[in-house]
């Protein structure tokens, strides 16, 4: 029975990721043990898998060599990030990375990375190429009297909605940048706002677009959302992905107005609500397994439409031990 160990980093909440990559392997009859690494021994993802393994902070000088030595120990074939702030690096890393431990990193390329993880470099890659986005004002601008409200305020490389804010006045406005270092202002849009979840195999060809309309958030995550085969949402994701040329999974946010499709942001990650998707019939934890065996993989959407997922908090007891306290 062939083996194909896989590493998650960062893996923090990221339960039903974990376990995808477990079902996933079960189903396709394959040896597989997911490593979560994270941090903190108090990551709940990491109680989950099959092996966990406590990792140095990204800012710290050994964070890459660690890995490597976790997918040499392990015989880590793929490894997985899960969070903005390891992008970057990671795709910097990849060919040290990939030469040193043997192990596939799902990454995009480093320019792909630098679009995505700034906001202001996606607003202007969205423009140039044709995608509509709200409107995003100048500092000299948002020093106007001449402001049009709402706004929306946010942070230009943040993630998880964090310091993001509607902007109903001047007042309003002037707090919020006081606060938020580095940020964006845009218009704010009214309409039905979508996840899509997209999977590319390693040369970047295009297997599943999964649109989700986003019923109810909380903390930036989706708590409820809605699998929607919508076409004209999966043909403009099709042109998209032709001119950003990522890899591997990324999430894309956007909202369908009167007006038509306007780009949120891009993270070329897993995001939170990817097992819906996973769930729906796109998945891509098999989909990864089956590249790493060698199938050659086609387009297609072979999912469940118009079904709704519900998520909700769970809870795990450890001991003094690090161990899972069974009740």
């Amino acid at each position: 029975m062939r083996e194909i160990n896989v590493l998650i980093l960062s893996a923090g909440r990221r339960v039903e990721l974990v376990q995808s990559f477990q079902k996933a392997a079960k189903r396709l009859n394959i040896m597989s043990n997911v490593v979560a690494g994270d941090c903190s021994e108090t990551a709940p993802a990491i109680y989950f898998a099959d092996k966990k393994v406590i990792l140095p902070r990204i800012n710290e000088g050994n964070y890459i060599s660690e890995i490597i030595n976790v997918c040499k120990r392990e015989n880590v074939k793929l490894i997985v990030p899960t969070i903005d702030t390891d992008l970057l690096l990671l795709s910097e890393e990849k060919e040290r990375i990939e030469s040193e431990s043997g192990a596939v990193v799902l990454i995009s390329n480093t320019k792909t990375i630098s679009i995505c993880r700034d906001k202001i470099n996606t607003q202007k890659f969205l423009e140039k190429n044709g995608f509509k986005v709200p409107k995003m004002y100048s500092e000299d601008e948002l020093d106007s009297k001449s402001l049009q409200f709402p706004l929306f305020i946010k942070p230009k490389s943040g993630s998880s909605s964090i310091n993001a804010f509607k902007v109903s006045s001047l007042k309003e406005l002037n707090v919020y940048r006081s606060l938020i270092k580095e940020y964006i202002v845009q218009d704010f849009v009214d309409g039905e706002e979508f996840t899509v979840d997209v999977f590319l195999d390693f040369d970047g060809n295009l297997i599943t677009v999964v649109p989700r309309l986003r019923i109810a958030t909380r903390c930036g995550e989706i708590s409820k959302g809605k699998i929607i085969k919508d076409n004209e949402i999966i043909e403009d994701i099709k042109k998209l992905v032709k001119v950003l040329k990522p890899i591997g999974q990324i999430t894309v946010q956007l909202i369908k107005t009167k007006k038509g499709i306007e780009y949120i942001e891009i993270n070329p990650r897993f995001g939170g609500g990817a097992p819906m998707s996973i769930q729906s019939g796109a998945d891509s934890c098999e989909n990864l397994y089956r590249l790493l065996m060698g199938e050659k993989l086609e387009y297609n959407e072979n999912y469940r439409d118009n079904i709704i997922f519900l998520r909700f908090d769970n809870s795990i007891c450890i001991d003094e031990n690090m161990e899972i306290v069974q009740w």
